[in-house]
């Protein structure tokens, strides 16, 4: 008699939640129907890495893209990609806490403006469900429609609006040159279209505690770290930041205005802008430079604080550098990287 042909697999997760799959779809795909959503920017094709869980048992050979993505020590370490894992047979695995709380939305574009020449902000009002709660410098996956004969996908953006507001959600969006999703944003989003998302994701925010921080993004790295301020003022956290924030000219800087209005309400938070290729019009008196060499320049030379990074990975390689120079420990270092 020829074996049975199996049709469904019995997946659990995290020793806690377990649910029958059908066999022959991608373990992203299963959790997705259950509602348990995995990052994924780029929906599913292995191409981002960003959906990486740790699976126990049950997973088939590693494929040629998680070889690609994943460390020689990530895979000893049972890390996989769950969009190039199959379901077909029982499967036993360990994905983080934060995720079940991820939930997908639906809400209306309500507001489009030009913040910078190649920065677009968008607000969001949720319709179902209506609220979304949060933590300021958490991320959601915004879902980027077909179109000029693309593919469904993915892509993450910073929440750049506080958790005060749980209905209505900001974001801030750097146009990339030939980007799938910026290109979206800039070309074909409407105002008033209806939009779906999922989140909220990621564990980049503000820690607990009395400790001096300080703040250090470029471009629309902003965008956690005006959700981190607005919080403090809306939570009247009393804490000393200062907050270093790079652009090319003036004409790149972000929400100048609003920040320097900020420092006048946020008490022992400062602001510090700096330029890295100001032009003779901008006129500009403050900090020139790298943002990584303006730090430096105001650090002490031993800082027992803690520090918050969001820009290029290549930003965030050199302020480490200097953090390490100062005396501040990877476990006092959180950063979000972005390509």
């Amino acid at each position: 008699m020829p074996e049975s042909i199996k049709t469904s697999a019995r997946i659990t997760v995290n020793d806690r939640a377990a649910f029958s799959a059908p066999t022959g779809q991608s373990l992203l795909a299963a959790l997705q129907e259950r509602n348990i959503f995995i990052p994924s920017a780029c929906g599913g094709h292995g191409l981002c890495g960003l959906c990486r869980i740790q699976v126990l048992s049950g997973a088939g050979a590693i494929t040629e893209r998680e070889e690609a993505l994943l460390s020689k020590a990530e895979r000893r370490a049972g890390q996989r990609l769950a969009c190039q894992v199959q379901v077909e047979r029982d499967l036993r695995l360990t994905i983080p806490e934060h995720f079940f709380y991820a939930r997908e939305y639906k809400a209306e574009v309500v507001a489009l403006r030009e913040l910078t020449p190649d920065i677009r902000g968008i607000t969001l009002k949720l319709s179902s469900p209506a609220t979304m709660d949060f933590k300021a410098g958490q991320y959601i996956q915004f879902r980027i429609p077909p179109y000029a004969g693309g593919r469904l996908t993915y892509r993450a953006y910073s929440i750049a609006s506080p958790p005060s507001q749980p209905g209505v959600l900001e974001l801030e969006v750097k146009q990339v040159l030939n980007g799938i999703g910026s290109t979206y944003v800039f070309k074909h989003l409407k105002l008033h279209a209806a939009v779906v998302f999922s989140g909220p994701y990621g564990d980049f925010y503000l820690r607990p505690g009395n400790r001096a921080a300080v703040l250090v993004a470029g471009g629309s790295g902003m965008a956690p770290m005006r959700a981190i301020l607005l919080d403090m003022r809306d939570r009247q956290v009393r804490r000393r930041v200062h907050y270093f924030y790079g652009a090319r000219a003036r004409r790149d800087l972000l929400l100048l205005g609003e920040l320097q209005t900020l420092e006048q309400t946020l008490p022992d938070f400062q602001f510090i802008p700096a330029l890295s290729a100001p032009l003779p019009a901008d006129e500009w008196h403050g900090e020139i430079g790298l943002i990584s060499d303006v730090l430096a320049r105001h650090l002490a030379e031993r800082f027992d604080g803690e520090a918050y990074l969001c820009g290029s990975p290549a930003m965030i390689a050199a302020c480490i550098k200097v953090l390490h120079e100062k005396g501040v420990n990877d476990d006092r270092i959180f950063y979000d990287a972005f390509a």
